[in-house]
């Protein structure tokens, strides 16, 4: 009799209580038997360890655990893979879930395909400040002809939507531990610079909370834009060390800190230039990631610096409009 093969999933939780109940759930409700589920309580406060101890007592042969003193959700997933015994392996925030059939889908795809990695679409659930919960769009994840010149730029995959062969993150060079923010990605490019196939197989099976306007990880910019380019230059040192920095690669960093240096507009106007001068070192002929015809006309007769500074201010003082248009709106409650 053929016995599935075992799939660890791997759920950090760090004061999750509100949303870890979901979580367990949707693993529990998978419609693929043969699982695990690894939970590392990361010196919760809230009652989170309680939840997990009551799951656990209840689903003993399905369950493991561990309590640990508070040391990030790296180090939480790294000891969740010392721990796992699975042949696949799905992480899953305790703040997310997964649909039922996901887990199945994906195992099968991965046995059929020459993969090692596979991903698929997902989608966003809105939690407003007014309570109220939406789901978002699909996000359709798409075929990327180079996965690796792919998340090297600005494309991104929720961590929910993605299921691994063992081998590929055996061969990782794990969750880094160091990073307080943008760690998915980071593991994601280790997988892929350390040989790992990846492919993408249609569907949405995962969901990534969201709360009011940004997300857990973006809800403080400065150190998102700190630790993407951290990750970043870590990946161009691998990538010259291999001898792989090809000139796509070199773009489509450049991308990357493009992308970045407008984030940091609105908050830093010496990092965005810094940004700015990061992604033109990497490709001196980057020309930004605009698709709109305005911006490369007057790209073409005046050049990108000049373009940036008029598009730039256009940005600054749209941005402050707003400003003063929100505090009259708050301060009288109508318009005139």
């Amino acid at each position: 009799m053929y016995l599935p093969k075992l799939v660890s999933i791997i759920i950090p939780c760090f004061n999750a209580s509100r949303w870890l109940s979901e979580a367990i759930d949707s693993c529990l409700q998978q419609t693929y038997s043969n699982i695990e589920i690894i939970i590392i309580d990361d010196g919760s406060t809230d009652n989170s360890w309680e939840i997990i101890k009551n799951y656990s007592d209840k689903y003993t042969n399905k369950i493991k655990y561990r309590s640990i003193s508070h040391s990030g959700g790296n180090h939480a997933r790294n000891l969740a893979i010392s721990l796992s015994n699975g042949e696949y392996i799905q992480f899953l925030d305790a703040d997310d879930y997964i649909l039922p059939e996901k887990i199945e889908r994906q195992v099968q795809f991965l046995e059929t395909t020459d993969a090692d990695v596979v991903y698929g679409d997902w989608r966003y659930q809105y939690h407003r400040d007014n309570g109220t919960i939406q789901l978002g769009k699909i996000e359709i994840s798409g075929i990327q002809s180079d996965i690796l010149e792919s998340l090297l730029a600005t494309w991104w995959v929720a961590v929910a939507a993605l299921l691994y062969k063992r081998s590929s993150v055996d061969n990782s060079d794990g969750w880094d531990e160091n990073l307080p923010a943008v760690q998915d990605r980071d593991f994601f490019l280790s997988v892929v610079i350390n040989g790992a196939k990846v492919k993408y197989q249609s569907g949405c099976y995962s969901i990534y909370r969201r709360y009011g306007d940004v997300t857990v990880s973006t809800c403080s910019k400065p150190r998102w834009i700190a630790c993407h380019c951290l990750v970043l230059e870590k990946t161009e040192s691998k990538l010259l060390d291999l001898q792989r920095l090809s000139n796509n690669y070199r773009r489509a960093m450049a991308a990357c800190y493009f992308d970045l240096a407008r984030t940091a507009l609105f908050i830093d106007y010496s990092l965005y230039l810094k940004l700015v001068d990061a992604a033109l070192n990497r490709f001196p002929n980057f020309e930004g990631n605009s698709t709109k015809r305005f911006y490369h006309l007057v790209r073409t007769i005046i050049g990108f610096r000049r373009t940036e500074r008029i598009i730039c201010l256009i940005l600054i003082t749209k941005n402050i409009f707003r400003s003063v248009l929100n505090l009259f709106i708050n301060q009288f409650g109508y318009l005139v």
